[in-house]
């Protein structure tokens, strides 16, 4: 059984290094419960539904059940940790995110894929496959984010980014569009915000090629959150563009 790690450090192809708190098995545990109980409380009133198929069929009532159980069951966490970057309603509750293994963006064949080998950890019950699997490893891997390339990762509660450490512009081209700043304030996510202020902080770790692509990604993506009228990015690096993006979010 190799040493259990409790922070993973990733480098990805641009140079950026970032840390993971991998996830505690009691975290993990106490997200499942949460996501059971949320899927049995989903299927009782869904079962009573289908129940009704009894009057035309039994078998066809048995039949129905069988599948929207499984349908059930798999497309909870396939479509919310989807449509929720890695979480379900449990891995929310406790912190837990699904990330790609190597830093990537998580992909939805991914999802698919650690979700299908579930049926497979859950042998012969409680888990106790993917228990021996995660607890075996030093990442906390089971049978299914072994197969998927994908880790569980804990976040901890994002606490409001010290912008002390960067002098305010003295030109920020998007300080008199307050309407562009109130979409970017409702489009952008906590978490993109927190990404962009760190690639802020830590620029000079950077090798100068890996940080011009970095910034203009970055750019590139809060660009496309909003339409922009030409004399707010026109003349600005996109570093500025970011700078002046996370000064807007944060500072009142």
């Amino acid at each position: 059984m190799k040493e259990r790690l409790h922070l993973l450090r990733i480098r990805t192809p641009e140079g950026a290094e970032f840390s993971f708190h991998l996830a505690s098995p009691l975290l993990r545990m106490a997200a499942i419960a949460i996501d059971w109980a949320v899927i049995a409380a989903t299927w009782s009133l869904v079962s009573m539904l289908i129940s009704l198929l009894k009057i035309i069929s039994v078998d066809m009532a048995t039949w129905v059940l069988t599948l929207g159980y499984f349908l059930l069951c798999s497309a909870y966490d396939m479509v919310l940790e989807w449509l929720w970057r890695g979480q379900t309603l449990g891995k929310r509750v406790v912190g837990l995110r699904v990330v790609d293994a190597s830093g990537m963006r998580l992909s939805f064949p991914q999802i698919v894929m650690r979700n299908l080998l579930r049926y497979i950890d859950i042998l012969p019950g409680a888990y106790l496959v993917g228990g021996i699997t995660a607890l075996a490893g030093s990442r906390g891997q089971r049978l299914g984010d072994l197969a998927a390339g994908t880790i569980v990762i804990w976040e901890a509660p994002v606490p409001q980014p010290d912008l002390s450490a960067f002098q305010e512009s003295k030109y920020n081209s998007l300080r008199r569009q307050p309407h562009i700043v109130a979409r970017l304030r409702q489009a952008v996510r906590p978490e993109q915000a927190q990404a962009a202020w760190l690639a802020l902080r830590r620029r000079d770790e950077l090798e100068a090629a890996a940080r011009v692509r970095l910034f203009a990604e970055i750019a590139a993506h809060f660009k496309g959150l909003t339409h922009l009228p030409a004399e707010a990015v026109e003349g600005v690096s996109d570093e500025q563009f970011v700078r002046n993006v996370v000064e807007v979010l944060y500072r009142q």
